[in-house]
């Protein structure tokens, strides 16, 4: 059983422990939506204020409706049929296109820095030699530069996603799980 923000989480038998206000399988039902199930994979997103009414957020085409029942192998083909649309969508664009306008600069500018390392370390071993305080030359401090912008860039990189892709991939991710169980007929 996980713990997740103080409720439990996850298919026990029931015998795990339990601090009186919440059932072996989940909350409380004063401590949960009452619109969302406990099984519900982005549960704990919807629970940490993501999805919440004040977002802006571009809309998803809509699945085709009045189809029926379908054979089972239309239902896949109506599943990807959801996933290209969702694909083409505004929302999608926006998601990559955020993706993309980090991604792309911060590899160049990393690369660039790596091959200046190695050019210098290579061609010009008498600058990465020369001292700056005590033992500790040049060429340590750009070696350590390696490692510091590493991290710099991958907070980087977590901070950016945090607070520009995620909230719109979560809501993306939940209209397409949503559009396609309408298209296989309401079933999961």
């Amino acid at each position: 059983m996980q713990f997740s923000k103080g409720r439990v989480r996850g298919g026990g038998d029931g015998s795990g422990p339990s601090d009186g206000h919440h059932e072996a399988r989940g909350p409380a039902p004063t401590d949960m939506p009452r619109d969302v199930p406990f099984d519900d994979p982005w549960y704990d997103a919807l629970a940490s204020g993501w999805g919440e009414a004040g977002t802006v957020a571009v809309p998803v085409p809509a699945a085709r409706q009045g189809q029926g029942q379908r054979p089972e192998q239309d239902d896949d083909l109506a599943a990807a049929e959801v996933y290209l649309e969702v694909q083409r969508s505004p929302a999608f664009q926006e998601v990559r296109s955020r993706y993309r306008r980090f991604v792309v600069p911060a590899t160049v500018a990393f690369f660039l820095w790596y091959v200046a390392y190695v050019v210098a370390a290579t061609a010009a071993p008498g600058l990465m030699a020369r001292p700056v305080v005590g033992a500790v030359n040049v060429g340590l401090l750009a070696g350590l530069g390696q490692f510091l912008s590493t991290f710099l860039l991958t907070w980087a990189y977590a901070r950016h996603a945090r607070l520009r892709r995620d909230r719109a991939a979560l809501e993306l991710r939940w209209d397409t799980q949503e559009l396609t169980r309408g298209a296989r007929g309401g079933a999961a």
